[in-house]
């Protein structure tokens, strides 16, 4: 786990130094889980947009894209239950002062059982070799089972607690599995309280005639009220879907992980309007494509699992998260939710009008069910780099640093160099670039060793650099350098765009998705 820990530090730390994320307000001493992006991390983060909404809008004919505000009135946050029920437990350290959530140190504990079972299953994997009996050792050892059942029981006593919303039980539990402080080493806790996690602020001319509204905590309502909008001026018909990707704001008081969990954040998200009694089916279908397209990226199917909700939100009748294997553990980074008719039903009843959808095969008026599928666009582009980061051994002994990110991610396509910085070879490196920064981005470099240059452009995760030298000027051929392999070879320049794009477009990930 700390080997885990110091690649995530290094991770954090390569963002910053390669211009991808920088502290937001930095100059003057920054703010709290705010988070810029640099030059390299706004073309990364804008590639992993486009690749889920072409995976979305172009990719289904019955799925539309909205931009919708991000202030909008009040009673919207009212009506779907943001006002009362959007709450985290929260617990204080008297020792350290910190805070963190309840729910989120209990869960933990349960990883920490199960991480014990994982060890012991490990080592009798290595112990017996090709004889291991996997199943029947998670069936019969002591050790397994008894750090199985110390998880088991905790986990339904949590499930319970989470349930029925019993603060004073989380609390307990704190106390009764020894959970201390990871600051101070204590167990001096206070109560549970909950903590309503929407920013507040007001709009008016005049402080008197101002009115209190929201910064929106997540984009699906912009969908839900203009949902029949989309439905009459587009003429779909169910099923259908309304893709968005935008802003959403909340108070977390537990900001942590770097741009993990933040106060200011991206979602992309889409809500999938279906008739009653199918939704259970159109669930289980987008379970499976949205891990299709995680999976798609080449991280490996072990890197991913599905962690089924137990504790449904007020909203759903089903849900689940894929969770990504992060240097601090399994976390999330998409939810897909059955969320019933509740908003359309609550929107109709705060907003006093008729949304419901006519069904023209069915001759009938009702309330569509929705199922959503929801990424966090910086937790995405956060595995992302944690994955693609790579420390690698040279055969000569020295190390490079690495981002292998997949081509179509990657903010730099391709780098082109000039041998020197004269006889015409800069003048013919800029022609290259003229040439092909209308088909992907394309970067220009001169400074430093061609040894140098090739390591910074490893370092930003660039898949192909191209070298131009004094045989470029003779017979119009240049050194392609590959980012994985650091193979090269000899080309025509008019083979580049060939090469290069066929690997570097989101075209080239589409086609892969199943």
């Amino acid at each position: 786990m700390a080997q885990q820990e110091d690649i995530f530090k290094k991770v954090v730390s390569h963002c910053k130094e390669y211009g991808f994320v920088f502290p937001s307000s930095e100059i003057y001493d920054g703010l709290g889980a705010v988070y810029d992006y640099g030059q390299n991390g706004v073309e990364m983060k804008n590639n992993i947009k486009q690749y889920w909404w072409q995976s979305m809008v172009l990719m289904h004919e019955n799925i539309v894209g909205i931009d919708s505000c991000i202030f909008m009135h009040p009673t919207i946050w009212k009506a779907s239950g943001h006002v009362d029920a959007f709450n985290d437990p929260l617990i204080d350290n008297r020792d350290s002062k910190k805070r963190y959530r309840a729910d989120v140190l209990i869960e933990e504990q349960i990883a920490k059982y199960e991480d014990k079972v994982e060890k012991e299953v490990a080592k009798a994997r290595k112990r017996f070799g090709d004889s291991f009996d996997e199943q029947k050792y998670r069936e019969t050892s002591p050790r397994v089972l008894e750090e199985q059942a110390k998880r088991d029981a905790l986990h339904e006593r949590y499930s319970k607690a989470m349930n029925a919303m019993n603060l004073d039980e989380l609390r307990q539990i704190i106390l009764d599995e020894g959970i201390v402080c990871p600051i101070s080493g204590t167990r001096n806790w206070t109560e549970v309280r909950q903590f309503n996690l929407m920013f507040k602020t007001e709009m008016g001319s005049t402080a008197d005639g101002a009115s209190t509204i929201y910064l929106r905590p997540e984009t699906a309502q912009g969908i839900f009220v203009n949902y029949l909008n989309v439905q009459k001026t587009g003429r779909m018909k169910i099923p259908f879907g309304i893709a968005q990707i935008g802003k959403a704001f909340r108070n977390e008081i537990v900001a942590r992980q770097f741009i993990f969990r933040m106060r200011e954040f991206e979602q992309m998200e889409m809500q999938f309007f279906i008739k009653p009694g199918t939704e259970l089916d159109w669930f289980a279908k987008w379970k499976q494509t949205r891990m299709a397209w995680h999976q798609n990226l080449g991280f490996g199917a072990e890197n991913y699992r599905f962690h089924d909700h137990e504790k449904l939100a007020h909203y759903a009748n089903a849900a689940t998260d894929i969770e990504f294997k992060m240097p601090f553990g399994f976390k999330e980074v998409e939810g897909i939710h059955s969320r019933t008719n509740f908003d359309l039903g609550q929107h109709e009843k705060f907003s006093g009008k008729n949304i419901k959808y006519f069904d023209p095969e069915l001759n009938e008026n009702y309330t569509p069910y929705v199922i959503e599928t929801s990424i966090g666009v910086d937790r995405m582009f956060l595995s992302v780099m944690c994955h693609s980061y790579c420390e690698e051994q040279l055969e000569n002994g020295e190390t490079r640093v690495v981002l292998r990110l997949p081509a179509a991610i990657a903010p730099i396509k391709l780098a082109v160099f000039p041998l020197t910085k004269k006889d015409g070879l800069p003048e013919k490196a800029r022609e290259i670039i003229d040439d092909l920064k209308f088909h992907f981005n394309c970067q220009y470099e001169e400074k430093d060793t061609i040894g140098k240059r090739y390591r910074r452009q490893d370092a930003i995760g660039t898949p192909y650099c191209v070298t131009v030298d004094h045989q470029t000027l003779e017979d119009n051929t240049v050194t392609i350098r590959f980012r994985d392999t650091m193979e090269q070879k000899r080309v025509a320049i008019n083979e580049l765009r060939g090469i290069i794009e066929d690997n570097v477009t989101i075209t080239s990930l589409l086609k892969k998705l199943k």
